[in-house]
Parts: C-alpha cells; sequence; structure tokens
C-alpha cells in the first residue's frame, strides 16, 4: 500500500553532476577488507531538512557545491567495479556520469510533518534508493541526493553506498560540502583516501546481484517493526550517566562513559519490552570507530569504512536482575577489548573464509547501535542555517536497530531512533523509568 507520503511527493527532474574540476587521469581505489562486509547492506540513507522559500535558490547552490566538493571527495562520483583479479573497488574517470541528483516537490509537506517522532515511513520518498543494495553501485550512482521542495523549506534525503564509507566519513563529506554552499573556497580538512593504508589484503569475491531486487521494492515479510524518535535532553543524559555510576567498581575498571551508559539504559529497557524468558539470551552490537584503534592510527579524515561489529551477549534474567552497571560493564569490557591485536584477527578471520554479511545478522534479540552522537549533524549549515531535523531512512533497519544523533538542543542531549517489533516498542512507549518520566 502507497504511503499517504507517496501520493504527496511528485519527481520534477534528474540530473547528475560531476566534479567542477577534471582529474586528467582514471583513478582506481581497491576496497579493503574493512569495506567489504558491507556489499550486500543496502546503500545507507539520510535525510536533513531546512527551513527556507527559496528553493531554486537553493537547489542551485547545493549543485554548485556539490560539484566543487566532488573534486576532493571524487570516489563518491565513481562507481563500483572489479580489477582483473576480481577484486572489489572504486572506479572514477571524467567521463562517469558522476553524482545523481534529483529534483521534487512536495507543497503539502511542512517541517512540522517530518519533525513528528513516530516512524520513518512518512520520509521514505523524500530519499532516493529505497531497497538499492550497495552492490548495485556496479552500475549506478554512489551517492542519490533527492532535493524536495517542502511547504516551508527544503528535504535533502542522501543515499551513500556503505561498501565505500562508513558515518564518520559520511558526515566529513556533508559538513564539507556544506562549507562550500556557505561561501568557503576550500574544505578545512582533505579526505585521506589511500584506503591500502590500513590493510592491503587482496580478497577476491565473487558476487552477483540477486534476480529480484529493485529501486523501493518491499522487504521480505517479516514481523512488524514500528520506528521511533526518542529524545533525552541534557539532564536525562546526566542522569542515566550517574545512575549507571553510582556504585564505582572496585577493581580499578574506568568510569562508564556517557555511550556505555546510555547503551546499556536502552539494551535493557528493549528485553523489558521484549517480554523475554530470563534463559534467552540478549545481544548487543556496536558498531565501532577503528581509525584510533588500528596500528598505525589513522586520521579522523580517513575516507572509507573503518568501522567493525563488537558482539557482546549475556541472558536476559542477568541483564534485568544486576543493577546496571553490569550490563555497562559487558558493554564496556568488549569495546575495551577491541584493540589492534583484536582488530586483525578479526581481519585475518574474515579474509581466509570471507562472509558477506546482511544488513539483520547482528545477532538475535539484538539491540544493535550505528551512528554516533559525535556526529555534528546540527552544524550542517549550507548557508540558510542549522538543519530542522536529522534522520535516518528505512534503509537497513530491524527489530532492534538503534541509531543515535547529537539532539537538536545541542550540549549533551542525544536522539535516539529505534526500530522494534510493534508490540515491544508500545511496552517501551509506556515503560516511564526508560523515559525518566516522573
Amino acid at each position: 500500500m502507497a504511503s499517504e507520503t507517496h501520493s504527496k511527493v511528485t519527481l520534477a527532474g534528474k540530473t547528475h553532476v560531476k566534479p567542477s574540476k577534471k582529474l586528467g587521469k582514471k583513478e582506481h581505489c581497491q576496497l579493503v577488507t574493512f569495506d567489504l562486509p558491507y556489499l550486500a547492506f543496502y546503500y545507507n540513507q539520510k535525510l536533513l531538512f531546512y527551513k527556507g522559500d527559496d528553493y531554486d535558490g537553493m537547489v542551485k547552490k547545493l549543485k554548485e557545491g556539490l560539484a566543487v566538493v566532488l573534486v576532493e571527495f571524487y570516489q563518491l562520483a565513481g562507481r563500483l567495479g572489479k580489477d582483473e583479479e576480481g577484486v572489489f573497488r572504486v572506479e572514477y574517470d571524467d567521463d562517469v556520469e558522476g553524482v545523481e541528483v534529483v529534483e521534487a516537490v512536495a507543497k503539502e509537506i511542512s517541517i512540522a510533518d517530518l519533525e513528528v517522532e513516530e516512524g520513518t515511513s512518512s520520509l521514505k520518498e523524500l530519499i532516493p534508493y529505497g531497497l538499492v543494495l550497495n552492490l548495485e553501485g556496479i552500475h549506478r550512482p554512489l551517492l542519490a541526493v533527492q532535493l524536495t521542495k517542502l511547504k516551508d523549506g527544503i528535504a535533502i534525503g542522501c543515499a551513500f553506498n556503505h561498501a565505500i564509507l562508513d558515518g564518520t566519513a559520511t558526515w566529513h563529506f556533508m559538513s564539507s560540502w556544506a562549507e562550500i554552499c556557505n561561501g568557503s573556497s576550500t574544505i578545512s580538512t582533505r579526505p585521506f583516501l589511500e584506503r591500502t593504508k590500513v590493510r592491503d589484503t587482496r580478497v577476491k569475491l565473487d558476487l552477483s546481484l540477486p534476480p529480484s531486487n529493485g529501486n523501493n521494492g518491499t522487504a521480505s515479510a517479516g514481523p512488524q517493526l514500528r520506528e521511533r524518535l526518542f529524545k533525552f535532553s541534557e539532564s536525562a543524559i546526566d542522569k542515566i550517566k550517574s545512575t549507571v555510576n553510582a556504585n564505582p567498581s572496585s577493581d580499578g575498571s574506568k568510569p562508564f562513559s556517557t555511550f556505555q551508559s546510555l547503551s546499556v539504559h536502552i539494551w535493557r529497557h528493549v528485553t523489558k519490552a521484549r517480554n523475554l524468558k530470563p534463559e534467552d539470551y540478549t545481544v548487543f552490537t556496536v558498531f565501532a570507530d577503528c581509525r584510533k584503534r588500528v596500528d598505525p592510527p589513522m586520521p579522523e579524515s580517513y575516507f572509507g569504512n573503518l568501522i567493525q561489529a563488537i558482539f557482546t551477549a549475556t541472558a536476559a534474567g542477568l541483564l534485568s536482575a544486576n543493577p546496571p552497571e553490569f550490563g555497562a560493564s559487558v558493554i564496556q569490557k568488549a569495546i575495551e577489548s577491541h584493540d589492534a591485536k583484536a582488530i586483525d584477527q578479526r581481519n585475518k578471520e574474515w579474509e581466509s573464509a570471507p562472509k558477506i554479511f546482511e544488513f539483520k545478522d547482528a545477532g538475535v534479540n539484538c539491540v544493535a547501535v550505528g551512528s554516533s552522537p559525535r556526529f555534528k549533524v546540527y552544524e550542517v549549515d549550507f548557508g540558510w542555517g542549522k538543519p530542522e531535523g536529522v534522520r535516518s531512512g528505512s534503509n537497513n533497519r530491524f527489530d532492534g536497530m538503534v541509531y543515535l544523533y547529537q539532539g537538536k538542543s545541542g550540549g549533551r542531549s542525544i536522539d535516539v531512533e529505534i526500530t522494534l517489533e510493534a508490540g515491544a516498542m508500545e511496552r517501551l512507549e509506556q515503560d516511564k523509568d526508560f523515559l525518566l518520566l516522573v
């Protein structure tokens, strides 16, 4: 059934944007072990919406700025390909089509309509490449953008090929694009494009597209899921963190970080909302940034995927019966033990028997955390102010997927996007301890 929003969005045209300067040569960049597992994920979708009434002027500025920023981030204007030995790579030359840019009109949709806390189905038609696999980057652009005219602003929907970049690289690109649009002649931090500096093992993969996959298709039938945005204020975050750290450990371990404290808060309450049996296992997964963990460390500006999924598990009964510092300690130990040696071992194991994960392979009864409140998403200002909202699209979501974002109100506030089976979501919404309601 078409969503209500679908009938309100009219596509007005499609163009392609190429870097404003020619490189004058073909470029190939081998995908490395950190990139390859994501080939069977979907494109990573982000949506930012802004107030404003000069849609045509905004689109002109965005396209011109995109052409300039792509000179540095030219890989996003390329395509996926394979070399003669079957190793995946990003391929770029001056004749490539570039980034796909779609213009659309949704005169009946206002900023307020997009700020609702329930669901992403209402946002779906504002972001391109729904249910498009990263592997399709062989014949599709690696970045697609949709610029939608709203009643009182503009929505910028982006679909990034997750096989070529992670969240840190995504927001580096977005902030650089905004810098150019905001009048800067150069970007403040150039991307570090030499992927093989972090790993140069050549892994040959024989992958082909599934026969029936298509743009804006429907996912295979599963439990009915709901998506919801929960906004935790600075004071709520401080309360969660102080509660988890109320009984310091005597073993000399560090205090629990904001991330660890919020993560165990979510994990415990989602587990409760699922009505699991005490003996049922529940898995916590975090996609950890490895830029500073690898040896030698890589710069923050490393362009590509430099993340690994860290898994830890416990019984639901242990998680709920023990105080929150029990679960926080489980998370902390898993994260801290994921050092350069562990990363290297994981890579060697994967290279000896490559396994292409699907986005939903995060574990049983899982809570999987992606994105990061460290990303300065509300500072992406293209010249008409900060975004009114930042959301993830409907791709790569499953029961237990969580996205964390910097809160719009700034400071230590955090926005938490959670996808859950409908019954569990209803119970979570009624959990006053989760929401910190008096």
